[in-house]
């Protein structure tokens, strides 16, 4: 109470009343029209999802595939599998083994976008075209691509095509493959099978040299951990500083 009355008799008396004072002043309720005044709006949080599941726009369920198969080949079989956002997954067999082999993948935002392009410009489940070539070259093996979308699919098979979108396709899928078999192969290496490095490094080298992987820049964290991996050869150490170099231009 003396501490209230004190207050009191400065504020009377016109001298600035103490830093306490004034602490307990703002904390006092004000007028009823100074309400407004206060942070207490409701909160959004409730209306904001659902605000934005309003505005978000139907997920595309299309799912596509590519699958090679040649059986004199030392991978005999590719299966490509993947959804309209580039996710899904590698299978592959080698001459030899019986088991598959079945790895994720993600296309990067570039090598998606000129595969979602090619099977736009063949309007694949409108159409009824014959992709394969008069010409037969069954010695190169095999390819099936294939569309799905809700009831309607599509599957066409050739081993050679006049069709420049259909083999720019079939060429795009080709190099999905081997930029992924060739990370598993390296990260095979990295673990059981160092002095296999050396040789990998130069099939990589060779295929970014002729235009050969998907997208070159998705293997550079795996280069940065090559060239400081000491479990691995110098020499392959040495070529993965290399071509990081080149793909970072």
């Amino acid at each position: 109470m003396s501490g209230s009355v004190g207050i009191l008799i400065l504020v009377c008396a016109g001298i600035p009343a103490p830093a306490q004072a004034n602490k307990a002043a703002l904390a006092t309720p004000g007028p009823q029209g100074t309400e407004t005044k206060r942070n207490d709006r409701p909160p959004e949080t409730s209306s904001a999802p659902q605000r934005r599941e309003e505005n978000k726009k139907p997920s595309d369920a299309t799912k596509y595939s590519y699958e090679f198969k040649q059986p004199q080949f030392i991978v005999r079989r590719i299966l490509i599998e993947h959804d309209a956002m580039g996710r899904g997954k590698i299978t592959f067999e080698r001459q030899n083994e019986e088991t598959p082999i079945v790895e994720p993948i993600e296309l990067s935002t570039a090598a998606l976008g000129r595969i979602l392009g090619l099977w736009s410009e063949l309007r694949f489940l409108d159409s009824t075209e014959n992709y394969q070539a008069a010409k037969q070259f069954p010695h190169l093996g095999t390819m099936w691509i294939k569309m799905e979308n809700g009831e309607r699919k599509r599957t066409a098979e050739f081993n050679w095509s006049n069709n420049r979108n259909a083999w720019n396709l079939v060429t795009e899928y080709r190099r999905v493959a081997d930029q992924a078999i060739l990370i598993f192969n390296m990260n095979v290496a990295r673990e059981i099978q160092p002095l296999n490095a050396p040789q990998l490094m130069d099939e990589l080298e060779m295929l970014y040299t002729r235009n050969g992987l998907s997208d070159p820049q998705q293997l550079v964290p795996l280069l940065k951990d090559l060239r400081t991996d000491e479990h691995i050869p110098l020499i392959a150490r040495n070529h993965a500083d290399r071509l990081l170099k080149k793909i970072e231009k």
